[in-house]
């Protein structure tokens, strides 16, 4: 499968967040990670290892003896397949509608006001030279 065109589900953002922290991690080391922060038992956390392994979302490799499992999805790229589609699927598109909706229903410090005018000046200036 091609990774590009993958969505995570819930499940394998649990396994992604557990290996983008630990590149490299054990299975024994993920079955306990997964236990605390997901509940999960063991054949469950190797059953997502393995088909994950065959979507082409993480590698297994043996290292010293040890099966180790590393993402091959960077967060910086899976967290944007995930914006981009929640915005498409929810706001068509439209990230001022979903600013809209976010800021109707929690308010805003300004701190955060601030760092949303600074994003906006550099998108700005970005589509200023394009």
């Amino acid at each position: 499968m091609n990774n590009e065109k993958h969505s995570l589900t819930t499940a394998e953002w649990y396994v992604m967040e557990v290996l983008w922290q630990h590149d490299h991690c054990a299975g024994r080391e993920a079955v306990e990670q997964l236990a605390q922060s997901a509940g999960w038992s063991r054949s469950t956390t190797l059953t997502v290892l393995r088909r994950m392994t065959e979507k082409g979302l993480i590698v297994c490799e043996e290292l010293g003896g040890v099966l180790t499992y590393s993402p091959l999805i960077p967060k910086e790229e899976a967290t944007l397949r995930e914006t981009t589609n929640f915005l498409e699927r929810v706001y068509h598109g439209s990230m001022s509608m979903m600013l809209s909706a976010f800021t109707r229903k929690q308010p805003l410090s300004p701190a955060e006001i601030s760092e949303l005018y600074a994003i906006l000046d550099k998108a700005k200036e970005a589509s200023e030279h394009d």
